[in-house]
């Protein structure tokens, strides 16, 4: 199944994926289509056979945002959920209130909901608490993390500010009494003993609610001189043990990457261990930011071992929005020694061998978009003129502007000649060259002329048999939309 291998018309970000029974199941946030903040749409959960992971379905809403509580005007959204199984057999899902844009989503208790299934319909069940019986509210509460450790639940969460590493976030605010940040007082700020920020451990009762544990950082709250200098910990807590070693996995500082650092225990001595995957391939063979080969934006995700696989999952932006974001897998090596190498973003997905050169594709299915300036997509919407994928009457399509490179990695081509058929619609006269990874010169050139309605163009491709990255290169002041190929 290519990439993104949920329905076009899902947006599913902030993936947790966990194996129960005999079907891996998807729990993340539920993103709009063109919606204008986080989270919109109530959780959704997939799942999958693990023989089979070519069909992905789903029972529809699983949990909706009125049943907690919390819920009002001001906090309408959940965040990034993760669910794990209880001693009890039951299934515990964990998440966060939030408002538009992220208001008020990093001061409430985590909370929490239950059912006898992993994707049937969850009730409301309470919010973490302390052995008192007051909400939990230590640290940052935020992007909550599970793992039935043999027996003892652990919870991780938190975020991370780089402005607080010089100091700046009390001195700077030091002399407004009355604010808050993240829920809480300044005075409370000041007087946790390290730093309200960071990457937090706990244990949970056999409850699933109340504290067994006191919260504790994993890793330092100043990365100046750690191994996590160049990759500080920001979001997405996951967590993972693997052996006798506990991985850590989490979204950097810089957005756009999930890293991974490990430790031999669940609740100290973390060490950085590198970049599993950024959806602008940054990293990946030396890549810098400048050279990014997609919008990059959030990430949030985690790994899973499927029949004896390793994959990360992963979500990338569409719609030039921070709010459009979609799922997407990768297989992944976990080496003797337990690291992890940086995987390359692709559209095969799932599938460990090249997608096969006959039949249709959805152009949406690129994974590289770029026209060699791409922007690093914040909380927002993108105004400047670049390419993306959106979508037109309920299909998604691809919108090329001048110099976008449409890139499909990678197709298995068995034959020299390859006739392909595009869709497409262009506002004016523009210059199309495709190519293939390998070989300097193009397959084929086409001249297109304006057309307001889809039209199919059939181009003759002397393509070489083998393995190889395909790629439409447009050239042209008016833009290109490009709806799916196909190949014989």
């Amino acid at each position: 199944m290519p990439n993104p291998f949920l329905p076009l018309n899902t947006y599913i970000a902030d993936g947790e994926p966990h194996v129960f029974g005999d079907r891996v199941y998807l729990f993340g946030s539920h993103d709009k289509e063109g919606g204008d903040t986080y989270c919109m749409l109530d959780y959704e959960f997939w799942s999958a056979p693990v023989t089979d992971l070519n069909h992905w379905s789903s029972k529809g809403i699983s949990y909706s945002a009125q049943q907690d509580p919390l819920y009002s005007e001001k906090l309408q959204y959940m965040y990034a959920p993760d669910v794990v199984q209880g001693n009890d057999g039951r299934f515990y899902l964990y998440y966060c209130m939030s408002g538009k844009k992220g208001t008020g989503g990093y001061g409430q208790p985590i909370s929490v909901a239950v059912c006898d299934t992993p994707d049937g319909r969850y009730e409301y069940y309470g919010v973490v608490r302390n052995p008192d019986g007051s909400p939990m509210l230590k640290y940052v509460t935020f992007d909550p993390a599970v793992i039935n450790d043999n027996g003892v639940v652990r919870l991780y969460y938190g975020t991370w500010y780089p402005f607080h590493e010089h100091g700046k976030l009390l001195d700077g605010i030091s002399h407004m009494v009355e604010s808050r940040m993240f829920g809480k007082s300044i005075s409370e700020i000041k007087a946790c003993k390290d730093c309200v920020m960071g990457a937090i451990h706990a244990e949970l009762a056999d409850d699933m609610l109340t504290l067994q544990s006191e919260p504790v950082p994993i890793m330092p709250s100043r990365v100046k001189g750690t191994t996590f200098q160049k990759h500080p910990f920001f979001e997405a807590s996951s967590i993972r043990k693997i052996g006798d070693t506990y991985y850590f996995l989490y979204s950097s500082s810089r957005g756009h990457e999930l890293c991974y650092a490990t430790s031999p225990y669940p609740d100290k001595d973390f060490t950085y261990g590198g970049i599993i995957v950024s959806n602008g391939d940054v990293g990946y063979r030396g890549r810098t930011e400048k050279d990014r080969l997609n919008t990059t934006g959030t990430n949030h995700g985690s790994i899973v071992c499927i029949k004896g696989q390793w994959y990360v999952f992963y979500h990338r932006n569409t719609n030039k929005t921070a709010y459009s974001r979609q799922a997407c897998a990768e297989p992944i090596e976990i080496l003797p020694n337990g690291t992890i190498p940086q995987v390359e973003i692709s559209s095969q997905g799932f599938c460990r061998n090249p997608l096969d050169a006959t039949g249709t594709y959805p152009a949406a299915i690129c994974c590289n978009l770029t026209n060699k300036k791409m922007p690093h997509q914040g909380n927002g919407i993108i105004r400047k003129k670049i390419p993306y994928i959106t979508c037109e009457n309920g299909e998604q399509i691809v919108v090329a502007t001048n110099n976008t490179r449409i890139v499909y990695k990678y197709f298995y081509f068995s034959d020299q000649k390859t006739k392909l058929n595009l869709c497409y619609k262009a506002g004016g006269t523009g210059k199309l060259t495709i190519k293939v990874s390998g070989y300097h010169k193009p397959v084929a050139v086409i001249t297109v002329s304006q057309t307001k309605n889809w039209k199919n163009a059939a181009i003759e491709c002397n393509i070489p048999a083998g393995v190889h990255a395909l790629t439409f290169l447009w050239q042209s002041k008016f833009d290109l939309r490009l709806s799916k190929f196909t190949m014989p």
